[in-house]
């Protein structure tokens, strides 16, 4: 009686194992001119500048068409997660997906919303270009230093 008991429990206890939603941390589908930023609310069309950014608490992932309304949507929203976040971003070069907290970023590139940072995977393809990292261009952005307001510090002098 006792082994077919333990037996039950064991059955039961796998069965819920089984039965667990596993939460997606990774890059999710894109759905290209059809999913809109978080922030602005333009359509994500551009392949070169694209972010996701995706809670590693519950696996919802949030699209962007550029860093700059990533990082303003993560300070404007007071999002907790942050520092967690797993954040994917197209590289300018090849279109894919990289890593973008560990891509390397140029100053001075044309970008959806006009904040200048392009991702690269490679070092070697921002040669003669300035380089950064992705905690000096979340630092940028919150300063305003972007291409976005230094056009309108021209325009308005």
């Amino acid at each position: 009686m006792k082994r077919t008991t333990a037996a039950i429990i064991l059955c039961v206890f796998i069965l819920f194992l089984g039965c667990e939603k596993k939460i997606e941390k990774g890059l999710h589908e894109v759905h290209w001119d059809r999913d809109m930023c978080e922030l602005c609310k333009m359509v994500v069309s551009d392949r070169k500048h694209t972010v996701q950014a995706v809670n590693p608490q519950n696996g919802k992932s949030y699209m962007f068409d550029d860093i700059g309304c990533t990082v303003l949507w993560f300070e404007e929203e007071k999002i907790s997660w942050k520092h967690k976040a797993n954040i994917f971003i197209t590289d300018r070069k090849s279109g894919e997906f990289i890593d973008a907290r560990k891509a390397h970023y140029d100053t001075n590139s044309r970008t959806p919303m006009d904040f200048g940072f392009a991702a690269y995977k490679n070092e070697d393809d921002l040669k003669g270009k300035e380089m950064i990292n992705y905690e000096e261009v979340y630092l940028r952005i919150l300063r305003g230093e972007t291409m976005q307001n230094t056009q309108i510090k021209k325009a308005n002098p």
